[in-house]
């Protein structure tokens, strides 16, 4: 396990004793957030990124420890493990190259070669693989015996070929060439099956398509694995064949005689038959978990920004979930989030009708003194937004809120649990007003991957995928930190320590036993025991508790510094709590000792100063411009409100209150060149768009934020030019330049992005 540290610590970056400190907080059961939060003086003050880092590389090195025991087992038992074998085995330092020595010896089916070996030709294919100086012919002739199934002359020489491309395909030097060869060569090459182009055509871009392997963007490799998954496209992911067999040349033919002459054809054989498909089956399989680790990170970034977006804050809300001809579904909530009155108005289906919404909305936001009205973003929100904003209310707020995964949630287990006499619609609403009030409580109720902020999440490894979002949400909910006597089971669940059973165990005993005074009272929750409490303490807060210490992010372990803070400066950790002048006279040094150091310390006082701060953005209220609420009213040159919805690798996407999304493309992002658009925008992030270009036929729209654009000059409404195919990449490595102009739109109609037409379109 050490020499895992040590390699960890140099791959990272970091000191070997931070990892070793990290690997065994981990093994107790200390959780990531916990650790780069209450254990800085024994990491050296790793952050939560480095600290999941170490976790995830200890996993995966145990892992290879296991396979590698498990090989050494299996060839124990085979009667196959010589001292120089094991050594090459302990030394083996990725799955791969493992997986290389152990491939001669791994019990398979038959194949070509076994067989061969079954009629006893091994002998023969062993000397003629020494490409020595003999009769060959008159050596084979000695194996052919029909009894064992070998005939003739060219049956004889046939199995030894087998047994020999084999041989060359099962060697441990040569897959690592070759591995290494088709990684720096390779070209994803693609094209449409004969008589799927009408049904693929959102797949047009790859129906003769190349790119080097080495260079394919990941939201590429993904829309060509999808489209060949589904049947549209061929793949193929392969370098030039003729110098794969040269590597090969060198390698085992050693003579020019008529025994190199069958080492040559066994070669030729092996590598179309055996190592070419299992070289681009590995190929495939790790451009594979790139692209989904790059798509996996975008999703996971864009979803933290989502949650940590900024909250309005405990207000009396007015909810709406908009519809025309099913009329909008209107909710009242109290200050803490709970349903106090819902019903319907039908404001866009007639003059009486309008009359009576104006009537309803007016009376209730008088009787529950609303101070803000949330109005979903889908179908008929533009315009509802419109008819509230007309009523011109007194003192109230209007803001348009992102209804994503609002519909996940209604038609939920936890919808029906908090709601169970409501209908879909209504639980929908109250979400929405939620969402405004404090997006992260809300949004742990959904799923992470349907709260709409993803690229290609359905294709990418699901688990990997999972275990990333629940870091993220982890990440999130813990650095905001968790009111205890209000908080839902949903957003408990998430908290250092804690988990979805005794989430619901502290709900049960808040129920029976009322609000919690302490943070020491958690203890007597069933099933909560001493490290859960440690693990989870600091992390829950408890407003107007009986100790003032427990409002904040300062963990129990250390109330005992702060009071002795309190008593040298003769005073209360209540006063000092409130006296910045006091808590600039604390002498930080004085305090330190064997288990706390400068950093706690320094965290200490930041929490003395601002208790139980809150890492998220001041809320601002937003509007789209008036009269811009179709994408028929877009003009090129129009310069728009809008707010960033979506995040990819090729731009950012933006709303701009039409109801169809608009493209940010990475060199429209700024006046300068931008290699990830998370430099410059955030999920959530208000922004001024200029609009370039507008497809109102397929709903697709160019946007800029260059401070300098030059647009196009007409608004489309017919359908694009035919667009020339590209050519392929050359084997003598010109260089290509260009991408797909259309990528294939994402199953979750999110990818309009992919007018990334993108080369050329904005100069």
């Amino acid at each position: 396990m050490l020499t895992h540290h040590k390699t960890i610590a140099t791959e990272l970056k970091v000191a070997e004793k931070q990892v070793t400190a990290t690997v065994s907080l981990l093994d107790e059961g200390a959780t990531v957030p916990f650790i780069s939060r209450y254990r800085k003086e024994l990491t050296g003050s790793l952050d939560e990124v480095q600290v999941t880092a170490i976790r995830d590389r200890v996993l995966q090195l145990r892992d290879l420890d296991k396979r590698r025991e498990a090989i050494l087992k299996s060839m124990t038992e085979l009667g196959k493990l010589t001292p120089e074998l094991e050594k090459k085995i302990n030394q083996a330092e990725t799955i791969s190259l493992l997986e290389d020595i152990y491939l001669p010896y791994k019990p398979k089916r038959k194949t070509r070669a076994s067989m061969a070996k079954e009629k006893g030709l091994e002998p023969l294919a062993l000397q003629i693989f020494d490409q020595q100086n003999f009769d060959l012919e008159a050596l084979a002739d000695t194996f052919i015996d029909a009894e064992k199934g070998v005939n003739s002359l060219d049956e004889a020489l046939a199995g030894a070929r087998d047994i020999i491309a084999e041989m060359i395909s099962e060697n441990a030097e040569a897959r690592t060439k070759m591995r290494t060869y088709f990684q720096e060569k390779a070209v994803f090459k693609s094209e449409v099956i004969k008589g799927k182009e009408e049904e693929g055509i959102k797949y047009k871009d790859y129906f003769e398509w190349s790119e080097p392997v080495k260079t394919a963007a990941s939201h590429r490799v993904l829309a060509m694995r999808r489209g060949e998954k589904e049947l549209i496209l061929r793949l193929d992911a392969l370098p030039p064949a003729e110098d794969a067999l040269a590597i090969l040349e060198n390698q085992f033919i050693t003579a020019n005689n008529s025994a190199s002459r069958q080492v040559q054809q066994a070669l030729e054989d092996g590598y179309k038959r055996l190592l070419e498909p299992a070289m681009e089956t590995e190929l495939r399989v790790l451009t594979k978990q790139k692209a989904d680790e790059e798509a996996i990170r975008v999703f996971a970034e864009n979803a933290r920004q989502l949650l940590l977006a900024a909250p309005m804050g405990q207000k009396n809300v007015l909810a709406i979930d908009p519809g025309f001809r099913t009329g909008c579904k209107v909710v009242c909530l109290d200050k803490q989030g709970q349903l106090l009155e819902n019903t319907a108005i039908y404001p866009h289906t007639g003059q009486g009708n309008i009359k009576n919404a104006e009537v309803t909305i007016q009376e209730l936001c008088k009787k529950y003194d609303i101070e803000a009205i949330a109005i979903g973003n889908g179908t008929a929100g533009r315009e509802t937004e419109a008819f509230v904003r007309g009523l011109n209310l007194p003192n109230t707020t209007v803001v348009m809120v992102n209804e994503s995964g609002a519909s996940i949630y209604s038609a939920s287990d936890v919808a029906r649990e908090e709601f169970p006499t409501q209908d879909i619609t209504v639980r929908g609403a109250v979400s929405i007003g939620r969402r405004l009030m404090d997006p992260l409580a809300e949004l742990v109720k959904i799923d992470p991957k349907s709260i709409g902020v993803g690229q290609y999440q359905h294709d990418v490894d699901q688990n990997k995928l999972q275990a990333s979002l629940d870091d993220t949400v982890v990440s999130a909910v813990n650095a905001v930190g968790v009111e205890l006597n209000t908080a839902s089971k949903q957003i408990l669940a998430y908290v250092s320590g804690l988990g979805p059973t005794l989430a619901q165990n502290i709900v049960d005993y808040r129920n029976t036993n009322g609000a919690f005074k302490n943070r020491e009272s958690l203890k007597k929750v069933p099933r909560l025991g001493d490290k859960a409490y440690e693990q989870a303490a600091g992390f829950l807060r408890i407003r107007n508790a009986d100790n003032v210490l427990d409002m904040s992010g300062v963990h129990p372990e250390r109330y005992d510094v702060v009071d002795k803070m309190a008593k040298d400066l003769g005073t209360t950790v209540s006063v000092l709590m409130k006296d910045t002048q006091l808590q600039k006279q604390i002498k930080l040094q004085q305090y330190v000792s064997d288990e706390i150091g400068l950093p706690t310390l320094t965290d200490i006082l930041k929490e003395l100063a601002k208790p139980g701060r809150d890492p998220r953005e001041q809320f601002e209220a937003f509007s789209f411009t008036d009269g811009v609420n179709e994408i028929s009213d877009l003009r090129i040159g129009m310069k728009l409100p809008g707010i960033v919805t979506n995040i990819t690798n090729f731009g950012a996407f933006v709303d701009i209150g039409v109801h169809q999304d608009g493209l940010v493309h990475t060199s429209q992002l700024a006046n300068r060149f931008v290699a990830n658009a998370n430099d410059i925008v955030k999920v959530h992030q208000k922004v001024e768009v200029t609009v370039m270009e507008v497809d109102a036929a397929r709903k697709r729209i160019s946007l800029s934020m260059k401070t300098e654009v030059s647009p196009k000059s007409e608004v489309r409404s017919s359908k694009p030019k035919e667009q020339k195919p590209k050519q392929d990449f050359k084997a003598n490595n010109q260089k290509q330049n260009s991408k797909p102009r259309n990528e294939p739109k994402d199953a979750d109609g999110d990818l309009q992005e992919k007018l990334a037409k993108l080369k050329g379109m904005f100069k």
